[in-house]
């Protein structure tokens, strides 16, 4: 883990002191969200309760910070199930997995404790229900992320196809009148997203599609909120890691509309010369980087110039989600 950011990694006092002052505009809502907090919750009580080690099949969510912390109180994080011991509890990640993985997890008798966000388990339901119409799914995401993989694993192979643009959408073999339905992954880009809607309707006019939005409200929030900062900024920080989907679409969003935007995971990471002619400055942090992380971003500016904060805020967030029954009875 990187060693926290110091003041004087930066610039003295003095030099900070006569370098132009710096607007900062802070997105809310930023960071954790409901289901990011109800699966680290989850992995901290499975270790009070079953104590240590507690595997942990993925990551948890997508961040090195939070997973490094979870190590060090004695989560053992695996790539897959055949990894855990027959004696020893294990969680899944929040991004949900392929039915085979609790079966499997059944079959050897394991303690398993499913911290799948519920928003994500809800569209694994409407999988089935479609399935069980008779309609084949399309699924708009992006090809290899743990929440693709396991919304598609809850079906039987051919019933789901992905598409990921409007390119895909020309390319299905479908019949117009055939019976389809589709679903969206819960971190893509709200616009973009849109579109790809637009042009599967446009093609099957009869297709089924959810009663409300799949694309979570956490999502949607933080990609309003950094279209509001954005347009009243030079440059936007998104904190997030690399392979974080709802991180990578608020660099999207910020650059959609013009103003570009760094991605990075910690304050470590700024490289200073971007800020060079940059007045404003937006700052965000996707779903799962912590609001520790924000704060240590915050005093490596203003260690390096004279800041003042505002909080642009495009949302109120009030959702909580239960934890597990296993957990709290």
């Amino acid at each position: 883990m990187n060693a926290p950011f110091q003041a004087s990694d930066a610039a003295t006092a003095d030099t900070t002191a006569e370098r132009p002052p710096l607007n900062l505009l802070i997105a809310a809502p930023r960071g954790f969200c409901a289901g990011v907090d109800r699966a680290i919750e989850i992995v901290e009580k499975a270790l009070e309760r079953y104590g240590s080690p507690v595997f942990v099949r993925h990551e948890i969510v997508h961040n090195k910070y939070v997973v490094e912390q979870l190590k060090a109180k004695g989560a053992i994080f695996v790539k897959e199930l055949d990894e855990v011991p027959d004696d020893a509890p294990v969680v899944f990640s929040a991004h949900g997995v392929p039915k085979a993985i609790p079966a499997e997890a059944r079959r050897r008798k394991l303690l398993y404790v499913d911290a799948t966000c519920p928003l994500v388990s809800k569209i694994h339901r409407q999988a089935e229900r479609q399935i069980e119409k008779g309609r084949h799914i399309i699924f708009i995401g992006h090809e290899g992320h743990p929440e693709v993989i396991g919304t598609m694993g809850q079906v039987e192979p051919g019933q789901m196809t992905l598409v990921e643009t409007i390119e895909d959408v020309d390319k299905l073999p479908f019949d117009a009148d055939e019976e389809l339905a589709y679903l969206t992954q819960t971190t893509l880009s709200v616009d973009d997203t849109r579109e790809v809607i637009q042009a599967l309707e446009w093609r099957y006019p009869n297709i089924s599609g959810p009663r409300a939005e799949d694309i979570c409200y956490a999502t949607s929030n933080r990609q309003a909120a950094v279209k509001e900062l954005a347009q009243d900024c030079e440059l936007v920080l998104v904190i997030g890691s690399p392979n974080s989907s709802n991180a990578l679409r608020l660099v999207e969003v910020a650059e959609r509309l013009g103003t570009p935007a760094k991605l990075i995971q910690r304050a470590t990471e700024i490289d200073f010369s971007w800020l060079e002619g940059v007045k404003t400055l937006g700052l965000t942090a996707g779903a799962s980087a912590p609001e520790i992380l924000v704060r240590e971003v915050v005093d490596a500016l203003a260690a390096y110039r004279p800041i003042s904060e505002k909080t642009i805020t495009a949302a109120e967030e009030k959702m909580v989600f239960k934890l597990p029954r296993q957990l709290t009875e």
